[in-house]
C-alpha cells in the first residue's frame, strides 16, 4: 500500500523589476540634446559684447521676462509638482496647458523630464541617480566632476531612462503623448515668438533680433542653469532642517529664480508636497500658483503641507552642507 505525497503548490516568482535604462540614444539624439544646450549657450556669449554696441531693450526685458516665467512654472509648477510627483489633480485643458508651457522651456519633452526626475528621487545621491554630485568621491576633485556631472554634464551621455519603468502613465496619456512629440515645435516656438513680438513692438528688424537673442536663446540659457543648479548646487551646500535620505539642500539664494524649487531639503523630505518653501519667509512662486488654479477650480485634492506632518519631518538641529 503506497501513501500519496501532497504535492505542495509552485510560488510564484516574483516578476523582475523592469530595467533603469532603455536602450541608449543614438548619434543623431545625441547632436540633438546637445545642439539644445550649446546654441543657448553660445547665444548668451555673443549676446554679452553685443549689448556694449547697442544694447538691450525695454521690450527685451520684458519678452525675456514673460517668457521666462511662463516656461519655468511650466517646469515647476507643471513637469515637476504636477506630472512627477502628482501634487494635485488638473483639469484636462490645464494639464495640456502645463505640458505645452515645460516643453517652452527646452529642457526635454515631458515625459523624458519626468521620467528622469522619477528615478532621480528614486536613486537620490546613489548608484543610478541620473545626476547626483555625490556619484564619484568626496575629494575635492571628485566633487568637482560631481558638480559638472549633476549641472550638466550627465545631459551629454547616452544612457536614456527607461519610459516604461518611471513614466508609464505619462506615456498611456493620448493628450501628453502628442505634447510629447511635439517638442520640437514648442522649442522652435519658444525661440522664435519673441523675435516676431520684438518685432512688431518695436517695428524694426533690429527689435526682431533682439527679441531673438536676448528673450529667446539668452533666456533659454540663462533658464537652463537656473535649473540645473537645483541639481547641482542644492544638493551640495545649504540647509537642512527636515529628515531625507540625501544631501538635499535648502539654498535661498535660487528661490525666485527658481520660483521655490531650491527649498530643495524640503521638497526631497516632502516629495509630493505642493508647497517647497515651507517655512515663513521661504518665497515660493510655483506654490502661489498652484493655489491660484486651485481657487479658480482648475485644480483640486492640493497636497497642501500640514505642521503635524512637517513637525515629523523636522531634525532637531538644522545642518549646513
Amino acid at each position: 500500500m503506497t501513501t500519496a505525497t501532497a504535492v505542495q503548490p509552485a510560488t510564484p516568482e516574483r516578476p523582475q523589476p523592469k530595467p533603469l535604462l532603455a536602450e541608449q540614444a543614438g548619434r543623431l539624439e545625441l547632436v540633438t540634446i546637445r545642439a539644445f544646450l550649446l546654441i543657448p549657450f553660445l547665444a548668451l556669449v555673443a549676446a554679452v559684447p553685443l549689448m556694449w554696441g547697442w544694447g538691450i531693450g525695454w521690450v527685451d526685458l520684458m519678452l525675456a521676462a514673460v517668457f521666462f516665467t511662463v516656461s519655468t512654472l511650466g517646469i515647476t509648477v507643471g513637469y515637476h509638482r504636477y506630472f512627477t510627483h502628482g501634487s494635485f489633480k488638473a483639469n484636462r485643458p490645464l494639464r495640456i496647458a502645463l505640458a505645452i508651457m515645460g516643453a517652452l522651456a527646452a529642457q526635454g519633452s515631458v515625459i523624458g523630464w519626468v521620467a528622469d526626475h522619477r528615478r532621480h528621487h528614486a536613486f537620490s545621491d546613489r548608484e543610478g541617480d541620473p545626476h547626483s554630485p555625490w556619484l564619484f568621491g568626496t575629494s575635492p576633485l571628485a566633487l568637482a566632476r560631481g558638480f559638472w556631472h549633476a549641472h550638466m554634464g550627465w545631459l551629454f551621455g547616452r544612457d536614456r531612462t527607461n519610459i516604461d519603468r518611471f513614466a508609464p502613465d505619462l506615456a498611456a496619456d493620448p493628450d501628453i503623448r502628442m505634447v510629447d512629440r511635439l517638442f520640437p515645435l514648442w522649442v522652435s516656438l519658444s525661440v522664435l515668438l519673441p523675435a516676431v513680438l520684438g518685432g512688431i513692438l518695436t517695428l524694426s528688424w533690429s527689435g526682431a533680433l533682439t527679441g531673438f537673442l536676448w528673450a529667446g536663446l539668452a533666456r533659454v540659457a540663462f533658464q537652463h542653469h537656473v535649473t540645473w543648479s537645483v541639481n547641482s548646487i542644492c544638493h551640495m551646500i545649504g540647509d537642512r532642517p527636515y529628515q531625507s535620505r540625501d544631501r538635499s539642500a535648502n539654498f535661498w539664494p535660487l528661490a525666485i529664480l527658481s520660483m521655490g524649487e531650491s527649498w530643495h531639503n524640503s521638497h526631497h523630505a516632502d516629495p509630493t508636497s505642493a508647497r517647497h518653501g515651507v517655512r515663513r519667509g521661504q518665497i515660493d512662486i510655483s506654490a502661489r500658483l498652484i493655489w491660484v488654479f486651485e481657487k479658480l477650480g482648475w485644480a483640486w485634492n492640493v497636497r497642501w503641507p500640514t505642521p503635524q506632518r512637517l513637525a515629523r519631518l523636522a531634525v532637531s538641529t538644522d545642518t549646513t552642507g
